[in-house]
C-alpha cells in the first residue's frame, strides 16, 4: 500500500508495478458500494486521500482543477463565495471523494435535470497502466479527437488512475423551492412522478420514500416528513423566480391530480435544509433498528415503477427480509434497502438471494444493472444479463487498448471469458 501526495508520485508507484507484473487498485475514501475498489489477490493499493487539494477555481470559466482526493461537498464549499456549485451530489457527499466519483460515473438527488458526474467532467490528466501521464479530454469546447474522456469516466480503475480533473462548475440558481408530497399508496406517489415528466416539468431532484424508510427518517431526524404517508416526493425546482413559481404551482397540481393528500412547500432555506437532511440521513436511520443493511442500485423505466417496487417486496418477503426504498424516482434509479442482522445464521444467503433476485426483477422491466454505483465486484458476474458476448468482447477490447498488460484494477466489471465471445449467460442464482 501506498500514499502518494502526487500525480507524479502515483506514475512512479504504477511504473514500479508494471516493471514487476504486480496488479494495482487505486482507492480513495472506501465509500463505494459494489466494491470497485476492493483488493483481489495481493496488489498495490495505491490510495489518492492525500492528494486532497482544490488546485484551481476558474470563476470566469466556471472550471475547476482537483486532486483525486478531494471530498465532494468540499468542492462546491469552496465555490460558494463565488456564486457556484458542484452538482453531481451523492449522498455520501460529505464523504466520498471526486477520483471515485470519476471512477463510478456517480450521480445523486440532484443530477435528475443536470446530469451525473460525466456531464461535469471536462478533462482529466491519467497514469495509464505503464506509468505514462497522459491528458484525456480538454477545456476547449469541442475537443477533437475520439472521446477518451468519456471513456475513463465510469470505468471504475481498470483503465487507469485520474491524478487532476477538470470539473465544470454551475451557478447558483437565483430562485429554489422545494416541495414535499405525501400519498396513501405508492402507486399514486409514482405516477404523480411520471405526470410531472409528461407535463414538460423536469425538477432539479425528484426523490421517493416508502412508508417503512419515511418512518424511520423522521424519527431520526425530526424533519416534518408524515408519518402516515404510504410514500412521499421530495421535489426541487430551480431557476429564475417566475419559471420557479410555475412550476411550484404546476407539480402541486400535478399531485393533487393523482391523489396527493398535502403538498408542502418549504418556506425558507432552514426548512429547506431540513427537509433534505431527511433524505440524506436514510442509510444513516436504519442504524435505529439493524445493525446491517445491503443497499442495492438498479435501474428501471419510470412507468415499471409500481410493479417493480411491488416485486422488489415479494422477493424480500420470499427470503424473510425487511426491505425499505429510497430512491432516484425521476430517473428509475432504485436503491432498495436490505435490513439485517449478519450475526443471525444463513442470513448472508438469503441477502445474497433477495438482491440477485432484485437486479433480475430490474433487468426484466427494461432496466439496467446500475445507475451510478457501478458494477465492481457485486455484479460483475451478472453483466451478461444485458450484454451479449459481441457486447462483452468489444468492451475487453477496449479495456485492453488502455491496459494491454491486464494489471489495472484486475477482476473487476468484466466477467471471466469476455473476451473472443467467450462469455457465456450468468447462471440462476449467480453471486460474487
Amino acid at each position: 500500500m501506498c500514499f502518494p501526495e502526487s500525480i507524479e508520485e502515483i506514475s512512479a508507484a504504477v511504473g514500479i508495478a508494471c516493471r514487476h507484473r504486480v496488479p494495482f487498485v487505486a482507492r480513495g475514501s472506501g465509500t463505494g458500494l459494489a466494491g470497485g475498489a476492493t483488493p483481489v489477490g495481493d496488489p498495490l493499493v495505491i490510495v489518492t486521500t492525500r492528494m486532497n487539494r482544490i488546485l484551481e477555481i476558474d470563476a470566469a470559466d466556471r472550471v475547476a482543477w482537483v486532486e483525486p482526493g478531494v471530498c465532494n461537498l468540499d468542492l462546491s464549499r469552496s465555490a460558494r463565495h463565488l456564486g457556484l456549485h458542484y452538482a453531481p451530489d451523492p449522498s455520501s457527499q460529505q464523504a466520498c471523494s471526486i477520483g471515485g466519483n470519476v471512477g463510478t460515473n456517480a450521480g445523486g438527488p440532484h443530477c435528475l435535470r443536470d446530469g451525473v458526474t460525466s456531464a461535469h467532467v471536462l478533462a482529466v490528466d491519467v497514469v495509464l497502466a505503464d506509468g505514462v501521464i497522459t491528458r484525456l479530454g480538454g477545456l476547449a469546447p469541442d475537443t477533437p479527437g475520439y472521446d477518451l474522456r468519456g471513456c475513463f469516466v465510469g470505468s471504475e480503475g481498470t483503465m487507469g488512475i485520474a491524478g487532476r480533473i477538470a470539473v465544470r462548475l454551475l451557478p447558483d440558481p437565483p430562485a429554489v423551492r422545494t416541495l414535499l408530497l405525501d400519498f396513501a399508496s405508492v402507486a399514486a406517489a409514482a405516477a404523480t412522478v411520471s405526470g410531472i415528466i409528461a407535463a414538460g416539468i423536469v425538477p432539479a431532484a425528484l426523490e421517493m420514500m416508502d412508508a417503512p424508510i419515511t418512518r424511520l427518517v423522521e424519527d431520526f431526524v425530526g424533519a416534518g416528513y408524515p408519518r402516515d404517508a404510504e410514500a412521499v416526493l421530495l421535489v426541487e425546482v430551480s431557476g429564475l423566480p417566475e419559471g420557479v413559481a410555475a412550476e411550484v404551482s404546476g407539480i402541486g397540481q400535478v399531485g393533487r391530480d393523482h391523489g396527493a393528500r398535502h403538498v408542502r412547500v418549504a418556506a425558507d432555506d432552514a426548512e429547506r435544509e431540513l427537509l433534505w437532511k431527511g433524505r440524506k440521513s436514510a442509510f444513516g436511520a436504519i442504524a435505529r433498528i439493524a445493525p446491517d443493511y445491503y443497499l442495492h442500485d438498479a435501474v428501471v423505466p419510470r412507468t415499471r415503477l409500481v410493479e417493480v417496487l411491488a416485486r422488489v417486496r415479494e422477493i424480500a418477503a420470499a427470503q424473510d427480509l425487511l426491505v425499505m426504498n429510497v430512491f432516484h424516482a425521476g430517473d428509475g434509479n432504485l436503491h432498495p434497502l436490505l435490513v439485517f442482522d449478519a450475526r443471525e445464521p444463513g442470513i448472508w444467503e438469503r441477502v445474497h438471494a433477495a438482491g440477485n433476485g432484485i437486479v433480475r426483477a430490474c433487468v426484466e422491466a427494461g432496466g439496467v444493472l446500475s445507475g451510478e454505483h457501478g458494477i465492481g465486484l457485486e455484479k460483475r458476474d451478472l453483466m451478461p444479463l444485458v450484454f451479449d458476448p459481441d457486447d462483452l468482447d468489444a468492451q475487453a477490447r477496449l479495456r485492453d487498448a488502455f491496459d494491454p498488460s491486464g494489471l489495472a484494477n484486475p477482476e473487476k466489471v468484466l466477467p471471466r471469458g469476455s473476451r473472443c465471445g467467450e462469455a457465456t449467460r450468468a447462471p440462476e442464482g449467480t453471486w460474487v
